[in-house]
């Protein structure tokens, strides 16, 4: 591959009086020309220099789209406080957690009023005990605009914890140690590390992971003994391969530790027993392209989910010692029309996660072959999964289920005696009532005839006559299922008129494996077509007014909506682009940012020709063009280690270059936080009541 830089001189751009409506002018970024050949095509980009993370000139520019957003949408903030408290007001601010047993404790997190961070908390063998506050991550917020404390992990004996605490929101850890019995801070800390961490049956072996400094890959496993330097702590692993990241677990029975080795397409395990950890790792199965497999360890064997000659997955199972594929035994076979997403062990059940036209299942069977039943679920559309089960030795199964409207429900349903007790339902203050909101499932045609599912929810006030104002949500990536999942915040558009539907395109994995392959490499354009033709659905069924169709989509949904607007602009009367992942080939072809190598086996490797022309007949920033778009709002983090800050700022100032409209287009750069925007859980409703009013405003419900 033959690559040719270059750069051109500095020119200041003006823009025509009609490209803003509003009394200040947007900012002008200056061009500075960058030209790359390769595969005999020279691609120019005018706005690389946004890349310069540390140059004051990018800080300021980014400051000035910011003032920029907020004169643009001065008339609205008085709204958007008004929608940021009434959002508020449905949150139960003292809440609790519901408590799960453990190794003879009770553990919870709870909230109290006007905290924005949780408190971790546990009681030993009753929840009438004394309660223990192991972490108050509100302490640790204080002095910090975002704070991220995630990965706590109780010592076996039960006397120590470990917790991986996170100031800056780039996903770099310090990990923390606590004696839980006098509530000091050990002296030991790892710093600069993934927040990954496992104890050893020892009580004081650790096991974690490190990334590399500058793509923040994980790529190594240390071992850490308590009270000695970090400085002496062994490398155990080393993950060379670039297009692979390793992290370390811990099976559900306690008795191993594993390392896992991941990519896109292939896997590969290391397993330890807890209780020698100074010996050596071993094997599951060695790496081979295009074989994904997972494990666990419960009674004497490990359970081994995989692809493996299996397209939907099944689930093997083997003993220790005799852990390679030729010596896997079937447990549950492969089926066509059914993905077999996750499992969960129990001394006398097996619990499986599992996905059939669309929708979540869970099923139950007995190892002994005496039961094998589906919990059902009355709802057209809905999510459950197991959740809290660490206890091997029980009959109880605890599982989550919510859908449109209905809120995050805890269930306990017990395995013998078919009883179910719902343990806690998420409050929603305000007044709220399921029975004024209805949720449908229908069906869109994509081009090539395949029927795409389409989740949706409105008040049952709202009419269905071609008139409402409808929001679209996509993601479409990596194979991630978007679920119909419940939203406080959501009733403040619903409450207004909106219609709310969630487009189940290609590229994740809701109808199948067979899905996710569909909607990735040279078959991406399925994503974005799929979309558009729910969109087009949504208006043909008189869920959404011609006029008044609005998307929305974050990170690669982000993505997903730059490839609409390109396609198709006319379709839309409002986007917001989330942290989006826009401007494809100059990430892909850049190894020193985070994730690129990762993401071959996902978008294409755009060295190979084949893959280049694709990519970038599809890439938002490649794709812009001089004609009329639709009113955008795009979000980013400045500190955003997955999607870098610059891609969404470059595709805001090419649009604002090329477009011809004169409709609003907006940056807000969270210069305090990464890309899950900012941290505590009113502040982050902050972001959301922006969100929210600039579809509310162009709608003309404020």
């Amino acid at each position: 591959m033959a690559l040719l830089l270059v750069f051109g001189t500095i020119s200041c751009t003006t823009k025509p009086e009609n490209q803003s409506s509003n009394n200040m002018m947007p900012p002008v970024a200056k061009k500075i020309t960058k030209e790359l050949t390769i595969h005999g095509d020279t691609r120019v980009d005018p706005y690389f220099w946004l890349n310069q993370r540390e140059n004051p000139e990018v800080i300021s520019y980014l400051t000035a789209e910011n003032d920029f957003l907020k004169e643009g949408m001065k008339r609205t903030e008085t709204f958007q406080e008004e929608l940021y408290q009434e959002m508020r007001s449905r949150i139960k601010e003292d809440d609790n957690s519901v408590p799960y047993l453990k190794n003879g404790y009770y553990y919870y997190t709870r909230f109290e009023t006007e905290s924005e961070y949780p408190f971790y908390c546990r009681k030993k063998e009753s929840l009438e005990a004394d309660e223990e506050v192991m972490v108050n991550v509100n302490n640790l917020a204080e002095g910090h605009e975002y704070c991220a404390v995630g990965g706590l992990k109780v010592s076996p004996n039960n006397l120590l914890a470990l917790y991986a605490e996170d100031t800056i929101g780039r996903r770099i850890y310090s990990l923390k140690f606590k004696n839980l019995e006098t509530g000091e801070m050990l002296e030991d800390e790892l710093a600069s590390v993934t927040g990954n961490a496992v104890w050893a049956a020892d009580n004081k072996t650790i096991f974690y992971s490190k990334q590399d400094s500058q793509t923040l890959r994980s790529f190594q496993i240390y071992r850490h003994e308590l009270g000695t330097s970090p400085d002496e702590d062994k490398l155990i692993y080393e993950e060379k391969d670039e297009t692979f990241t390793c992290y370390v677990t811990k099976t559900k029975s306690e008795q191993y530790i594993l390392i896992a080795s991941n990519s896109t397409l292939t896997d590969e395990y290391h397993y330890l027993p807890a209780n020698e950890p100074t010996s050596d790792f071993k094997v599951i199965h060695p790496r081979e392209r295009g074989i994904e497999y997972s494990v666990n360890h419960a009674g004497d064997k490990f359970y081994i989910r995989t692809n493996w000659q299996a397209e939907n997955f099944r689930l093997m199972s083997a003993l220790p010692g005799k852990t390679t594929k030729e010596h896997w035994e079937e447990v549950i076979p492969h089926r066509k029309d059914v993905l077999l997403e996750g499992t969960s062990l129990f001394k006398d059940f097996l619990v499986l996660d599992e996905r059939k036209g669309g929708l979540t299942h869970l099923r139950i069977i007995r190892w002994d072959g005496q039961m094998d039943t589906y919990l059902p679920f009355e709802e057209a559309a809905y999510m459950a999964y197991t959740s809290g089960n660490p206890e091997y030795d029980s009959q109880k199964l605890r599982y989550g289920y919510q859908s449109m409207t209905t809120p995050t429900s805890t269930y306990e349903y017990d395995m013998v005696t078919g009883e179910k007790v719902l343990l806690k339902e998420r409050e929603v203050l305000g007044g709220f009532d399921r029975k004024d909101y209805k949720t449908d499932r229908i069906f869109a045609t994509a081009d090539d005839g395949t029927k795409v599912p389409i989740s949706l929810v409105y008040h049952k006030n709202t009419p269905l006559d071609g008139t409402s104002p409808t929001l679209l949500y996509g993601y479409g990536s990596y194979g991630n299922s978007l679920d119909p999942y419940f939203s406080t915040a959501r009733l403040s558009l619903l409450n207004k008129g909106f219609v709310y539907a969630v487009a189940h395109i290609r590229g994740g994995e809701e109808m199948g494996r067979y899905w996710y392959e569909e909607g990735k490499l040279l078959n991406k354009k399925n994503t974005f077509t799929d979309f558009i033709a729910c969109g087009e659905h949504m208006i043909a069924q008189k869920y959404a007014a011609p006029d008044q169709l609005y998307a929305m989509g974050g990170s690669a949904g982000g993505l997903l909506m730059g490839a609409v607007v390109n396609m198709r602009p006319e379709l839309w009367a409002g986007v917001v682009a989330s942290v989006p992942f826009v401007d494809v080939i100059t990430t892909m072809l850049d190894e020193s940012i985070p994730l690129t190598t990762g993401e071959y086996d996902e978008w294409g490797n755009p060295n190979d020709p084949e893959y280049y022309t694709y990519i970038k007949s599809y890439s938002p920033y490649d794709q812009v063009e001089a004609k009329a778009y639709p009113p955008m709002l795009v979000t980013t983090g400045l500190h955003d280690s997955q999607v870098q800050y610059w891609e969404p700022a470059k595709w805001v100032a090419k649009l604002r270059d090329l477009k011809t409209d004169d409709n609003p287009l907006y940056l807000h750069t969270n210069m305090d936080a990464g890309h899950g925007g900012a941290s505590g859980r009113f502040r982050a409703l902050k972001e959301v009541a922006m969100e929210y009013s600039f579809f509310l405003d162009l709608a003309g419900k404020i």
